[in-house]
């Protein structure tokens, strides 16, 4: 999996074969939807409740630490319907950016809408998350805390949480800072988002030590809400406003509503235990792996003490066809002649 996706990279960095020459360079329109999901104006969590929802009360802290502003979580009311919304903030100018950490979580965020998640499956309200994150915050203080941890303990709760979850990704959806509140039952996407396992430009660092090639990267990992859909990660994409969601915040709003408001009608009506065992039996089947069976391998015969002692350090070099090393000595007395 990992080579092709090497390989796919790098035929990236040229142009790619079979494409005319007059036609559009694939990875320039790649990269133009990256650029439109980072757009500085682009409405975030914040902005789209406040068309979207009738009210929202927001709640803080995650009763163990502090709160972290870079999330916001709390209780609204969407086309009538009660629901517990949570959704990454970025800040609008330099000053709100630094307060909402550039809407990268610490580990208090994510355990913020962990209890939020709680409170909501204990109320029976549907929870709908809003995603747009370039990653979560990678810095020490939170690896002291345990980012790790937050993240996979989130992604835990929500593949098992008995309440239909609605996540929609609105912008960048970098990495397990984004998984960590997308597991849903339905994956709903702005036409011009981006899903990714890691930023374009860390996947052009790793493949060719360089950002330069960040376009190429962005093409070949199929970060775009169409790539998505193809491979079955998203299920819904909402067409933006043209130029973009920027360009038109409130008539983004309006239509990704009308999304969500159908979504959590069609789940309402699902039975609780077929939810729940759809989103697991979802998540487990992302991905195309073949299960092969080991052959059977017959570990050579001990010859010695000497020899026995490395098997018994090192049990398993025979199983990597390492053939057995020759005894520097004899270690057990040989037969007495007769």
């Amino acid at each position: 999996m990992v080579d092709r996706l090497i390989n796919r990279a790098r035929e990236a960095a040229g142009r790619p074969e079979g494409l005319p020459e007059e036609g559009p360079d694939p990875k320039s329109e790649v990269w133009a939807r990256v650029q439109l999901a980072r757009n500085l104006r682009r409405p975030r969590t914040l902005e789209l409740l406040e068309e979207m929802a009738d009210e929202f009360v927001e709640l803080h802290g995650d009763r163990a630490f502090g709160d972290d502003a870079a999330i916001v979580a709390g209780f609204a009311r969407i086309d009538g319907r009660r629901c517990c919304v949570i959704g990454q903030q970025k800040g609008a100018d330099t000053d709100e950016n630094i307060r909402r950490n550039f809407g990268m979580p610490h580990p208090e965020g994510y355990r913020k809408a962990m209890r939020l998640m709680e409170l909501a499956e204990r109320f029976g309200l549907p929870v709908v998350t809003l995603v747009d994150v370039p990653g979560a915050h990678p810095g020490p203080e939170s690896e002291e805390r345990g980012i790790a941890e937050a993240i996979a303990r989130s992604v835990g709760l929500m593949s098992r949480l008995r309440t239909p979850i609605v996540a929609v990704i609105t912008g960048e959806g970098g990495s397990g800072g984004a998984l960590a509140i997308a597991v849903g039952d339905v994956v709903v996407a702005l036409e011009n988002a981006v899903y990714s396992v890691i930023s374009p430009e860390g996947c052009a660092s790793i493949l060719w030590r360089t950002t330069d090639q960040a376009p190429a990267a962005a093409l070949a990992m199929k970060m775009t809400a169409a790539d998505q859909v193809e491979l079955g990660i998203v299920d819904v994409v909402v067409p933006e406003p043209s130029g973009g969601a920027h360009v038109d915040p409130v008539e983004t709003a309006r239509r990704l509503k009308a999304v969500i408001s159908d979504q959590l009608e069609r789940l309402s009506r699902v039975p609780l235990d077929d939810l729940v065992e759809a989103r697991y039996r979802r998540y487990r089947s992302l991905g195309a792996y073949t299960e092969a069976a080991a052959p059977d391998v017959v570990p050579p015969p001990s010859r010695g003490f000497a020899d026995r002692l490395r098997e018994m350090f090192d049990p398993t070099r025979w199983l990597l066809g390492a053939p057995p090393p020759e005894p520097t000595r004899r270690d057990e007395p040989s037969e007495p002649e007769v």
